[in-house]
Protein backbone atom coordinates (compact mmCIF):
# COMPACT_ATOMS: atom_id res chain seq x y z
CA UNK A 1 0.00 0.00 0.00
CA UNK A 2 1.16 3.24 -0.80
CA UNK A 3 2.46 5.48 1.96
CA UNK A 4 0.00 7.82 3.03
CA UNK A 5 0.68 11.69 4.53
CA UNK A 6 0.06 11.95 8.68
CA UNK A 7 -2.95 14.35 7.83
CA UNK A 8 -4.76 11.85 4.85
CA UNK A 9 -3.91 9.02 7.47
CA UNK A 10 -5.44 9.99 10.36
CA UNK A 11 -8.70 11.81 8.64
CA UNK A 12 -9.33 8.77 6.27
CA UNK A 13 -8.53 6.70 9.79
CA UNK A 14 -11.39 8.79 11.17
CA UNK A 15 -13.74 7.91 8.04
CA UNK A 16 -13.46 4.39 8.46
CA UNK A 17 -14.53 5.11 12.20
CA UNK A 18 -17.42 7.09 11.39
CA UNK A 19 -18.34 4.22 8.61
CA UNK A 20 -18.53 2.00 10.89
CA UNK A 21 -20.82 3.58 13.53
CA UNK A 22 -23.17 4.44 11.08
CA UNK A 23 -23.17 1.20 9.27
CA UNK A 24 -23.91 -0.32 12.93
CA UNK A 25 -26.72 2.63 13.05
CA UNK A 26 -29.28 0.59 11.45
CA UNK A 27 -30.16 -2.91 12.35
CA UNK A 28 -31.22 -5.28 9.83
CA UNK A 29 -34.93 -4.67 10.61
CA UNK A 30 -34.82 -1.00 9.75
CA UNK A 31 -34.65 0.46 13.19
CA UNK A 32 -32.13 2.92 14.33
CA UNK A 33 -29.48 1.91 17.09
CA UNK A 34 -29.55 5.74 18.71
CA UNK A 35 -26.62 5.06 20.53
CA UNK A 36 -24.94 3.91 17.52
CA UNK A 37 -26.25 7.08 15.57
CA UNK A 38 -25.52 9.83 18.43
CA UNK A 39 -21.99 8.61 18.42
CA UNK A 40 -21.67 8.98 14.80
CA UNK A 41 -23.36 12.36 14.83
CA UNK A 42 -21.60 13.94 17.14
CA UNK A 43 -18.07 12.48 15.70
CA UNK A 44 -19.34 13.31 11.73
CA UNK A 45 -19.82 17.03 13.29
CA UNK A 46 -16.46 17.07 15.15
CA UNK A 47 -14.81 15.81 11.41
CA UNK A 48 -16.66 18.86 9.90
CA UNK A 49 -15.06 21.09 12.36
CA UNK A 50 -11.94 19.77 12.26
CA UNK A 51 -11.77 20.55 8.49
CA UNK A 52 -13.96 23.67 8.28
CA UNK A 53 -12.65 25.44 10.79
CA UNK A 54 -8.71 23.83 10.92
CA UNK A 55 -7.74 21.84 7.68
CA UNK A 56 -8.61 23.95 4.93
CA UNK A 57 -7.88 27.33 6.22
CA UNK A 58 -4.06 25.97 6.92
CA UNK A 59 -4.23 24.61 3.60
CA UNK A 60 -5.53 27.81 1.46
CA UNK A 61 -2.65 29.61 3.70
CA UNK A 62 0.01 27.44 2.44
CA UNK A 63 -1.18 27.61 -1.28
CA UNK A 64 -1.14 31.13 -1.24
CA UNK A 65 -4.38 32.43 0.01
CA UNK A 66 -6.27 29.60 -3.48
CA UNK A 67 -8.05 26.68 -1.72
CA UNK A 68 -8.22 23.19 -2.83
CA UNK A 69 -10.27 22.57 -6.76
CA UNK A 70 -12.84 20.69 -4.42
CA UNK A 71 -13.09 22.90 -1.51
CA UNK A 72 -16.48 24.19 -2.53
CA UNK A 73 -18.36 21.08 -3.34
CA UNK A 74 -16.80 19.86 0.17
CA UNK A 75 -18.57 22.85 1.77
CA UNK A 76 -21.61 22.58 0.41
CA UNK A 77 -21.39 18.37 1.18
CA UNK A 78 -20.67 19.44 5.02
CA UNK A 79 -23.65 21.95 4.78
CA UNK A 80 -26.21 18.83 3.25
CA UNK A 81 -24.55 16.85 5.86
CA UNK A 82 -25.36 18.94 8.61
CA UNK A 83 -28.85 19.26 7.81
CA UNK A 84 -29.58 15.87 8.04
CA UNK A 85 -28.24 15.60 10.95
CA UNK A 86 -31.37 17.93 12.82
CA UNK A 87 -33.88 15.21 11.99
CA UNK A 88 -34.66 12.18 14.02
CA UNK A 89 -32.70 9.28 12.33
CA UNK A 90 -34.24 6.87 9.91
CA UNK A 91 -32.35 4.11 7.90
CA UNK A 92 -33.86 6.17 4.66
CA UNK A 93 -31.88 9.64 6.50
CA UNK A 94 -29.04 7.18 7.30
CA UNK A 95 -29.09 5.89 3.66
CA UNK A 96 -29.39 9.36 1.99
CA UNK A 97 -26.00 10.42 4.65
CA UNK A 98 -24.02 7.22 3.70
CA UNK A 99 -24.85 8.05 -0.49
CA UNK A 100 -23.30 11.86 -0.08
CA UNK A 101 -20.36 10.47 2.52
CA UNK A 102 -19.48 7.45 -0.47
CA UNK A 103 -18.58 10.35 -3.00
CA UNK A 104 -17.57 13.10 -0.86
CA UNK A 105 -15.01 10.98 1.48
CA UNK A 106 -13.54 9.73 -2.06
CA UNK A 107 -12.83 13.54 -3.18
CA UNK A 108 -11.44 13.88 0.46
CA UNK A 109 -9.32 10.76 0.54
CA UNK A 110 -8.31 9.84 -3.06
CA UNK A 111 -5.44 10.88 -5.12
CA UNK A 112 -4.87 14.30 -5.24
CA UNK A 113 -7.46 14.71 -2.79
CA UNK A 114 -7.76 17.37 -0.37
CA UNK A 115 -5.85 15.32 2.62
CA UNK A 116 -2.80 14.64 -0.15
CA UNK A 117 -3.00 18.02 -1.49
CA UNK A 118 -2.25 19.19 2.47
CA UNK A 119 0.17 16.52 3.45
CA UNK A 120 2.38 18.27 0.39
CA UNK A 121 1.51 21.52 0.94
CA UNK A 122 1.91 22.00 4.93
CA UNK A 123 5.35 21.33 4.75
CA UNK A 124 6.71 22.97 8.41
CA UNK A 125 3.33 23.62 9.54
CA UNK A 126 2.45 20.06 8.73
CA UNK A 127 2.75 18.69 13.01
CA UNK A 128 1.40 21.55 14.41
CA UNK A 129 -1.50 21.50 11.99
CA UNK A 130 -1.93 17.53 12.93
CA UNK A 131 -1.88 18.32 16.63
CA UNK A 132 -4.40 20.50 16.33
CA UNK A 133 -6.38 18.52 14.22
CA UNK A 134 -6.34 15.67 17.05
CA UNK A 135 -6.82 17.76 19.81
CA UNK A 136 -10.39 19.52 18.11
CA UNK A 137 -12.78 18.98 21.15
CA UNK A 138 -16.11 17.17 21.06
CA UNK A 139 -19.21 18.81 19.67
CA UNK A 140 -21.83 19.34 21.62
CA UNK A 141 -25.20 18.00 20.54
CA UNK A 142 -28.52 19.65 20.08
CA UNK A 143 -31.50 17.52 20.44
CA UNK A 144 -33.08 16.37 16.97
CA UNK A 145 -35.58 18.79 15.02
CA UNK A 146 -38.33 17.54 13.45
CA UNK A 147 -40.34 20.55 11.81
CA UNK A 148 -41.34 20.81 8.07
CA UNK A 149 -38.55 22.59 6.77
CA UNK A 150 -36.03 20.28 7.94
CA UNK A 151 -34.47 18.09 5.01
CA UNK A 152 -34.54 14.51 4.94
CA UNK A 153 -33.34 13.77 1.87
CA UNK A 154 -29.31 14.70 0.33
CA UNK A 155 -30.50 16.04 -3.04
CA UNK A 156 -33.15 18.70 -0.68
CA UNK A 157 -30.25 19.08 1.83
CA UNK A 158 -27.74 19.56 -1.23
CA UNK A 159 -29.81 22.06 -2.45
CA UNK A 160 -30.31 23.80 0.78
CA UNK A 161 -26.51 24.19 1.34
CA UNK A 162 -26.01 25.48 -1.99
CA UNK A 163 -28.34 28.58 -1.02
CA UNK A 164 -27.07 28.98 2.49
CA UNK A 165 -23.67 29.11 0.74
CA UNK A 166 -24.57 31.32 -1.88
CA UNK A 167 -26.28 33.46 0.90
CA UNK A 168 -22.68 34.04 3.15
Amino acid sequence: MEDLGPIRRFLAHDHDRLDTLLRSAVRPSGEIDLASYEEFRAGLLRHIGIEEKILFPASRRANGGSPHPTVARLHRDHGALALLLVPTPTADIVGEIRSILERHNEIEEGPGGVYEGCDRLLGDELSAVLERLKRYPPVKLAPHFDGPEVPRRAEDALRAAARERESD
